[in-house]
Order: structure tokens, then sequence, then C-alpha cells
């Protein structure tokens, strides 16, 4: 891709330098002057050689170029639809007004698990991404890995992605979606496969047995357990996100928040302060059942 992208600006920069010359040429070239005459009768301006020939070349070269770059582009775009191997992992992400459901395929179901806003994948190995959408078009971007492809409602479209190196790379919705359209990020970790492997078996444990039953536990069944999930417990609700391990991710609110302690608990006290519009409510919660839910929250990891 990047060949292509300086072979058209090559031959753009030696197109505006030829048309600069020519035009420069005509406006400056000394020209014969005819001889001089007292009579008032016209005279006829003679021009040397075809000038109709000259226009027939410029516009057969500018064919030629431009027929040239249009098969070169068909062709890098041909090459770069499909990733250069097979993809060691499918990832199956959902877009929702304003979050990113996560979905790790296999064909073991026991190895299949939902998180969502953060993207774990191996560095080096293609990974192949299936996009939809549960509610309106948005559109899936890693800038520094990949192009836009949107998310379409109905319709499942695919694309993959390719890290070269370790690191965290943001992500973001880049078709307008709503009213929380620019706070709808995500965040793409590239890790060696060992540690991806690790991650990916720690993603596949359910909750800490020792959060069950707990002050805590009773109280998010009780507040957030209808719209979110937390395997291992009665938590089910697949209007949220799937917090089974929340506190192993970076950022809540789908990227716009930081996750620590002082943020979440005011998420979950005021999420309309922070995310106006979001579909998470504002929860009837006082101070004590708000200390019992997010002192639950952080044992999810």
């Amino acid at each position: 891709m990047s060949t292509l992208t300086w072979g058209v600006l090559i031959i753009s920069v030696l197109v505006v330098i030829i048309t600069t010359a020519i035009l420069l040429f005509a406006t400056f070239a000394r020209r014969e002057r005819p001889p001089s005459s007292t009579s008032k009768e016209r005279q006829l301006v003679s021009r040397a050689g075809n000038p109709v020939s000259v226009i027939y070349a410029g516009l057969i070269l500018s064919t030629v170029v431009l027929f040239g770059v249009t098969i070169w582009t068909m062709m890098t775009l041909a090459d770069i639809a499909a990733p250069p191997s097979k993809p060691s992992i499918t990832v199956e992400v959902t877009g929702h007004q304003w979050w990113w459901e996560v979905r790790y395929l296999s064909d073991d179901p026991s190895q299949i698990f939902t998180t969502a806003n953060e993207i774990h994948i191996p560095v080096g190995e293609p990974v192949a991404i299936k996009l939809r959408s549960a509610d309106v078009i948005h559109s899936f971007w890693v800038p520094a890995l990949s192009g836009k492809t949107d998310t379409i409602p109905g319709q499942t479209n695919t694309t993959w992605i390719l890290a070269d190196r370790a690191g965290t790379y943001r992500g973001q919705c880049t078709e307008y979606c709503g009213l929380q359209h620019a706070h709808m990020g995500f965040e793409l970790v590239a890790m060696p496969k060992e540690k991806f492997e690790s991650w990916r078996k720690d993603q596949l444990r359910s909750a800490s047995e020792k959060s069950l039953a707990s002050p805590g536990q009773r109280a998010f069944m009780q507040k957030c357990a209808v719209c979110h999930t937390v395997r291992g417990t009665r938590a089910g609700g697949r209007v949220g996100p799937d917090l089974t391990h929340l506190m192993t991710r970076s950022t809540i609110a789908a990227g716009t928040l930081p996750n620590r302690i002082g943020y979440l608990s005011g998420w979950i006290a005021d999420p309309q302060h922070v995310k106006p519009g979001s579909k998470m409510p504002r929860l009837d919660i006082n101070g004590q059942d708000l200390a019992q839910v997010r002192s639950y929250l952080e044992t999810l990891n």
C-alpha cells in the first residue's frame, strides 16, 4: 500500500511540474512578430505545426497514465483485502449505542467468551474481525492498524488486523451514530503470543468464588444484574457490557474514563453526567449500596 501511495504521489508531482513548465513556456516564449505594415487590412495568423495533434497526444498520454494507476490500485487493494496467512483467531465485534461488545469465537464452545470495549490480539498473527450492529450503523476503525469498516444492522462485514509490534492502539467509531458517538471508543492491545494465551485462559474463568454471596454481590444483583452479565452468577443481562473481568480493563464507559475506583463510583452513581443520553440510567442508589456494588466490582478480575 505504501508503494502505491508513493507511486501515485510521484506521478502527481510530475504531472504538476510538466504542466507548469508547458504553461510557463507558452506564456513567456518569444513569438516571431509579423512585418510592420501600414495597411489596415487584417492579416491571418499562422502557427507552425498542428496544435490539434498536441491535444490528442496529451489526451492519449493522460488516459494511459490514469488507466495504469487504476489497474495498479485495483491490484494493490486485491492484495490487501485478504490477510497474508490464515487468521489465528476470529473475533466478533458488535457495535451498540455507545459501546463495543467483543466475542472471541471458537469451534469449541467451551473456548468462547465475551468481553467489552477492549480487544486483545497476539503480535505478528492476523486476526479475523466479524462486524455486526445491534442498532444503527457504526464504523470500526483502528487508525494505526486497519482501515474503516462499517457495522450494519442485519449484516455481517469482515475485516482483519495484524499488529507487528506489541502495544495499545486506540480505536474509534467513525460513523455518526447518535448523541454519544464521540465517546464510543475502544482499545486494542497487541501482546506476545504467550501473554495473549495467558490472558485468554483468564478470560474463560467465571467470577471469583470468593465474591459470591457477599453483600456487594447481592447489591449488584438487585441494582445491575438486569442489564449486565457476570459469568458464574445469576446476572445474565445483555443490555450492557459483560462485567465478568471488568477490573482487567484499562477504561470504562467505552474508553471515556480510566478504570479507577473514583471514576467507577461516579459512573455508577450518575452515568448521565458522564455520557448524557447513554443507555445506562441513573440508579436510585444510596451511599451504602454504591460502596457495596463498587467493592464487588473490584473483585471482578
